[in-house]
């Protein structure tokens, strides 16, 4: 194996210790087994396949590469734990784990373990751990973009009674476009990273008519309103309507159509006008609350003793002489509030009139201090004030920090005989006192609001109305264009402007202005959209589409319709709800929990029931094969409609990498065990040293050096 110069080499050693001299033979010593070592390395090196010192392949099977994997990822981890905390797992999936670039990293991943493995071929006892563990991770890998590529995961939202569903919801946005061939098409219409603009629209192709498609804005937050428009027959009868007030600074406006489901009300929170075809029952006969059985008068004290009472009223500076009173205990103590602008930068002063004695107080001095009314049993607490007084979600607020409608809340407390309120008229005049009104709140949940308007349409254009007020009792009239109403709601006006007598439905939507989305919490129910655009024919088409609406854009030769919203998967199977039920907190009415009765159904006819509750899935097909390889459907409980129980929603998950997942994870566990617990299986087996190689030495200077363990032997 040798030649003949280390033949020599091991002759001089071998010698006679006499024959040499002792430094010679160490320093001989020592270049004999660097020679051996040397050539033996050589060896090895030249019996390696060539695809081993492939300049590729040593990039792949680096360790400086798997280090930077890895803390890429674990980088990557942990901004995506921040992102799903922080707004929620879209989000997450948007920017970490569902980004390409994660893709790829995790395909570079598995090429450097896949690599790194073969690099020690051929392959002896000491690296079985090695590999079990890579092999592990591999298989998790490959498992994880099997369920990505072929797995399905949504909601089905099912109720009693309803046949089989089957349409799963994807928590994935699309533009779907029924096309005039027939065909639904379906495109992509994320828009967490680039949203398109005018600039920059996102072109969909041409479709079957060839007209061409493109995205060009997108909204998060889009105000849809109903603008009718006129038809020479049929359709519906449309109505629009202003309604106002001057001491809460705000106007509505909308339209209406007569007998609609979704376009024949309007809710203001503390009333609501609803448009109906007709005339008002009975009318002509006298419903004014000038009538004894109808006028709700809060009456003295009979025998006129003095009880505690306690009255709140609010107070607007730009309507000195409005007010608007509850009481709530005892009844009215009669007193009449109003509040002086704020001047030189204060917040104005409350003035009160009570028992023919006036007091005035500074509002910034006393807010939300007890104070004595000089000359009588009573005190002052100015409970709140606002700048800019606005009713939002039917709540006061400020609109601004500036005085542009200044408004006060005082509550007035003390032992009186109780005032009797002056009877009102049928609508109105805003300057009485009213004790049985109050300051304007939403209804309780499950009631109705207490004010109500209904108007009514007939047949030769009149109208006529039916108002119902907390303050004023019922009423009904005969309603003319551009001439106010006095609803006996505070000051609201009523103004009906405009009439059609047949109209289609049509609908104007606009993106929802910045400001309002963050002043508003009823802005959040506000939907996204996207504008789309449809050039054919030398001709331009724009309309916002939003989210869970379909639109039939006119194109020829024939419309096409387009919707947007969440990404919708058909299944192969369909879920029925036969049964829904919660159970309660014993003592109580909170839920404790939920459970949904199913019946799957295939297309082929076979079925098959079963439940679902908090942390018990219901799984289709049931065979356990099916389940331990993830070939099955896993039906969780996911919500609940509290104002409906004949409603479910719940969660299917399919993921056929399922079993690879779970091989990858228990290799992992093995080949880890293996390499720190398992002595045979550990790199350096005793009996087997693992030495550095030796480089050929160069420019070695003699003397007395440390000889190698075979001296002595």
């Amino acid at each position: 194996m040798f030649d003949a110069s280390l033949d020599g080499e091991v002759a001089f050693i071998l010698a006679s210790p006499a024959e040499r001299p002792i430094h010679l033979l160490f320093e001989r010593t020592h270049v004999l087994a660097e020679d051996i070592d040397l050539r033996m390395a050589n060896s090895n090196s030249s019996d390696q396949p060539a695809w081993q010192i492939n300049p590729v392949f040593e990039f792949f099977a680096s360790l400086k590469l798997a280090v930077v994997l890895l803390a890429v990822l674990i980088i990557a981890a942990i901004a995506g734990t921040i992102y799903e905390s922080s707004f929620d797992a879209k989000v997450a999936r948007a920017y970490v784990y569902g980004a390409p670039w994660f893709n790829l990293w995790l395909v570079l991943l598995g090429a450097n373990l896949t690599v790194s493995a073969l690099s020690r071929w051929p392959w002896r006892k000491h690296h079985l751990a090695f590999l079990i563990t890579h092999l592990g991770i591999i298989t998790l890998l490959i498992g994880s973009l099997i369920g990505r590529i072929w797995g399905t995961e949504g909601t089905i939202t099912i109720f009693k009674g309803d046949p089989p569903a089957n349409r799963l919801l994807v928590d994935q946005h699309q533009l779907r476009v029924h096309d005039v061939d027939g065909i639904v098409k379906g495109y992509p219409a994320e828009f967490l990273h680039h949203p398109p603009t005018p600039q920059h629209p996102r072109d969909l192709g041409r479709l079957a008519s060839g007209a061409r498609l493109q995205i060009v804005n997108y909204a998060s937050a889009i105000e849809g309103k109903l603008n009718p428009k006129p038809l020479t027959d049929g359709g519906a009868p449309a109505l629009h309507f202003a309604i106002s007030t001057a001491i809460m600074n705000q106007h509505l406006d909308s339209w209406l159509l007569a007998g609609d489901p979704q376009h024949g009300n309007f809710s203001m929170g503390l009333a609501n006008i609803e448009f109906k075809r007709g005339i008002v029952p009975d009318f002509g006969r006298d419903r004014s609350p000038s009538h004894p059985d109808e006028r709700t008068i809060t009456q003295p004290s009979k025998s006129g003793e003095e009880v505690e009472l306690e009255e709140s009223i609010f107070a607007f500076s730009k309507a000195p002489e409005e007010q608007i009173g509850r009481a709530a205990k005892g009844g009215s103590a009669g007193a009449k509030v109003r509040l002086d602008p704020p001047q030189n930068g204060n917040k104005g002063r409350v003035v009160i009139l009570l028992d023919g004695k006036e007091n005035s107080f500074d509002v910034a001095e006393n807010l939300g201090r007890d104070v004595q009314i000089n000359g009588t049993p009573f005190t002052l607490k100015i409970d709140n004030y606002w700048p800019d007084f606005r009713i939002q979600d039917g709540k006061p607020s400020s609109v601004t920090d500036q005085p542009k409608n200044p408004a006060v809340l005082v509550t007035i407390r003390g032992k009186g005989v109780p005032v009797a309120a002056a009877a009102t008229n049928p609508h109105g005049n805003g300057k009485e006192l009213t004790t049985t009104g109050g300051p304007p709140t939403m209804p309780a949940r499950g009631e109705e609001a207490p004010n109500h308007l209904t108007l009514f349409i007939a047949d030769d254009g009149a109208i006529t109305y039916e108002l119902a007020s907390r303050k004023n009792g019922q009423s009904s009239g005969k309603i003319e264009l551009n001439k106010p109403l006095s609803t006996g709601w505070a000051d609201w006006q009523l103004v009906v402007d405009k009439v059609m007598s047949h109209a289609r439905q049509w609908m104007d939507f606009t993106p929802v202005r910045a400001e309002k989305t963050s002043t508003s919490p009823a802005a959040a129910d506000f939907p996204d959209g996207v504008r789309i655009q449809i050039q054919q024919n030398g001709e331009k088409f724009e309309q916002w589409v939003p989210a869970g609406w379909q639109i039939a854009v006119p194109t020829s030769p024939e419309e096409t319709q387009i919707a947007y919203g969440w990404k919708t998967v058909p299944l192969p199977i369909g879920l029925e709800l036969l049964d829904f039920e919660v159970k309660r907190n014993e003592g109580s009415d909170s839920p404790a929990g939920f459970k949904s009765t199913l019946r799957v159904v295939t297309a082929d006819g076979q079925t098959a029931t079963g439940s679902c509750w908090m942390n018990n899935p219901f799984s289709y097909p049931g065979a356990w094969w099916r389940t331990w390889t993830g070939l099955t459907y896993k039906i969780s409980q996911a919500s609940w409609n509290p104002e409906n129980l004949a409603q479910s929603t719940v969660q299917i998950l399919r993921d056929p990498g399922w079993l690879l997942k779970w091989i990858g994870s228990l290799l992992v566990v093995i080949g880890v065990f293996m390499m720190f617990y398992l002595q045979p299986y550990r790199k350096q087996t005793e009996g087997e040293p693992i030495l550095p190689s030796i480089p050929e030495p160069q420019n070695r200077q003699p003397g007395p050096v440390c000889p190698p363990a075979i001296i002595g032997h």
